[in-house]
């Protein structure tokens, strides 16, 4: 399913159509299937994409109230994988049409529900106000990126977006989020810009985007040709950075992504542990039943266990020394000597016995000269 980005700042002048036009021309620039939806009665994204204006076309309007479905408003345009649904003018009545009407806040997301999957980003172009228009852009969206100038008055208006996507998330919209503020027409050379770079910072931490949007000629050049920046210059200063912010909106959601699944895989595997945990106990007691430890059979029994039945002998020294105790032995001591190594038949135990021997002898001697 694609992810609905939201353009969107109340306060006017801020690049907001500039944005649109450019990310979502960088996205389908990187070989992303993309839709630009204009949401704006004063239909500048689309004049800035070529599109002349024409009260005839199926517009945003007519699917805001009902009156065609998003299959009938999709054009083309230059780019080879954008996408845009126009605007016109006559939009502003939708204000108007819509107080009485059902689901009122939830018509732009209706209505591009069955297209959505066809595109992986869907970039809305929110109209300078808080007004019924944005309230519908902002519930069809997955995320706000909020375009905004390094200047205090930008700072006062910011404050009252995230006042309305809270409102948005408690009562519409609560998987809403914020995908980023981009400082657009930015001049870094001025103290007013890093100060107002720094409080940004210090409150939007990781939301305020790397990327920065510099005042360039070239972004205010294209829309009259009805280009974006990329088409009409590609080297331009603009058109880099805003293949830049694309980038970096992609890179996020495919970190995003990784994570989920990283998240998944982990969760799967304590699964695993949790549903069978006696599996390596059983198996571990099994193989010690069956198996005797290596390293407690001595040679003797190793030779036995060669040449007569495996089952029916004990693995120590201990059981072998009471098993020759208690059966009778053909062949004397020298015969099993000479059929088994020396190292096999225990060489200190073969000592002991030749000590006593030896010793028996003394003794009788002692005896006899008593």
């Amino acid at each position: 399913m694609g992810r609905v980005i939201a353009v969107a700042n109340q306060k006017g002048g801020v690049g907001k159509t500039t944005t649109a036009i450019n990310l979502a021309s960088s996205f389908a620039a990187a070989e992303v299937n993309t839709l630009l939806v204009d949401c704006d009665p004063q239909s500048n994204a689309s004049s800035g994409l070529g599109l002349v204006k024409d009260p005839e076309r199926i517009s945003t309007y007519h699917l805001l109230m009902g009156a065609a479905n998003a299959e009938e408003a999709l054009k083309e345009t230059a780019l080879k994988q954008l996408w845009i649904i126009p605007a016109h003018k006559n939009l502003i009545g939708a204000n108007i049409e819509l107080v009485d009407g059902e689901r009122r806040e939830f018509r732009l997301k209706d209505a591009l529900a069955p297209i959505r999957d066809r595109y992986q980003f869907v970039v809305l172009d929110c109209p300078p106000a808080l007004d019924l228009l944005t309230l519908n852009a902002l519930v069809a969206a997955d995320a706000v990126l909020i375009p905004m100038q390094a200047e205090y008055f930008a700072l006062e208006g910011i404050s009252e977006l995230l006042d309305t996507v809270e409102r948005i998330r408690a009562s519409f919209n609560p998987d809403l989020a914020i995908e980023g503020v981009v400082l657009t027409m930015f001049d870094d050379r001025t103290n007013l810009a890093q100060q107002v770079t720094a409080e940004l910072k210090r409150y939007f931490g990781d939301k305020l985007c790397a990327t920065t949007i510099p005042r360039n000629i070239r972004l205010a050049e294209a829309p009259s040709h009805g280009k974006a920046a990329l088409s009409y210059d590609i080297k331009s200063r603009g058109a880099e950075s805003y293949m830049s912010l694309a980038k970096e909106i992609i890179s996020h959601q495919l970190s995003v992504k990784e994570m989920a699944a990283a998240a998944a895989a982990r969760g799967s595997q304590r699964a695993v542990v949790v549903n069978d945990p006696v599996a390596p106990e059983t198996s571990t007691e099994l193989a010690t039943i069956e198996q005797p430890p290596a390293e407690a059979s001595s040679p003797v029994d190793a030779e036995e266990s060669r040449t007569e039945e495996p089952v029916q002998l004990s693995s120590t020294q201990a059981s072998v020394e009471e098993i020759r105790a208690e059966e009778s032995v053909s062949s004397p001591v020298e015969t099993i000597q000479g059929q088994q190594p020396a190292e096999e038949t225990g060489p200190a135990a073969v000592e002991e016995i030749r000590s006593e021997e030896q010793g028996e002898v003394p003794a009788e001697e002692m005896d006899k000269s008593a």
